[in-house]
């Protein structure tokens, strides 16, 4: 997935109300641009990072730039814009790309299933049960090369596994795929002491069926792109 515009790079001044941030420009113009992650975002918002921005020149949109990656000391990126996993995501399903999903068949995303709940991706086959694909964006890493998920108390993530859970009481697939937005990290953990409830709801998911997938990405300022698979820890941190 490519970027739409061109990004520009800054520092970050602060983040605040969640979705809003401060951002000095290197020509030194301080723009306030969309911060497209509600979590805690964990060593990510710290002032004077440097971090990439897209600007756009839609009328629709008050603010004229959006939030999407970090550039760490070290070189490595990490993409911070919730949104960008699904489409990075979609041409992968579609072309079959992803090991433990279907090939082939047909693709609709944004699905009501369950209780008040949209599926990120559906994935239909001709005579087979239905795939229900959930899908996460990893951005928090604490030591070494782990990528751990999530960041923050999250009773909505609690809630997407339990309903994956009854999809497959009812005959179903279903899929939790977390998408690691950091190009640091080589596997994947749960952070349980950050939210052990969700520790409990993925193992109960995970005994019941429901599949856990992780990728990597490549990322860069021209774009995100889906890589290879990462091994998921199965005991959470903590």
């Amino acid at each position: 997935m490519r970027f739409q515009t061109p990004l520009v790079p800054g520092r970050l001044i602060r983040r605040y109300k969640r979705f809003l941030a401060d951002v000095q420009l290197e020509s030194g113009q301080e723009v306030i641009a969309h911060c497209a992650n509600p979590g805690s975002m964990m060593g990510l918002s710290d002032p004077g990072l440097r971090v990439w921005l897209e600007p756009n020149d839609d009328p629709r949109k008050k603010l004229k730039y959006g939030w999407r990656l970090v550039e760490h000391a070290d070189g490595h990126f990490t993409g911070v814009d919730t949104g960008v996993p699904n489409r990075a995501l979609r041409a992968a399903l579609e072309a079959g790309q992803v090991a433990g999903l279907p090939v082939g068949g047909t693709l609709r995303a944004e699905v009501k299933y369950g209780t008040n709940s949209r599926i990120d991706f559906l994935l239909s086959e001709p005579g087979g049960p239905d795939t229900y694909v959930e899908v996460k964006s990893v951005t928090l890493r604490r030591s070494g090369d782990w990528a751990e998920f999530p960041d923050s108390v999250t009773a909505r993530g609690t809630k997407h596994l339990e309903e994956l859970t009854r999809m497959v009481a009812e005959g179903q697939r279903a899929a939790m795929l977390y998408l690691v937005q950091r190009t640091d990290c080589t596997r994947f953990r749960l952070a349980g002491d950050i939210d052990p409830a969700y520790a409990r709801a993925f193992d109960t998911a995970r005994a019941a069926g429901v599949r856990m997938l992780c990728l990597g990405t490549r990322i860069s300022p021209a774009g995100v792109e889906v890589a290879s698979p990462l091994p998921v820890d199965p005991a959470p941190q903590g």
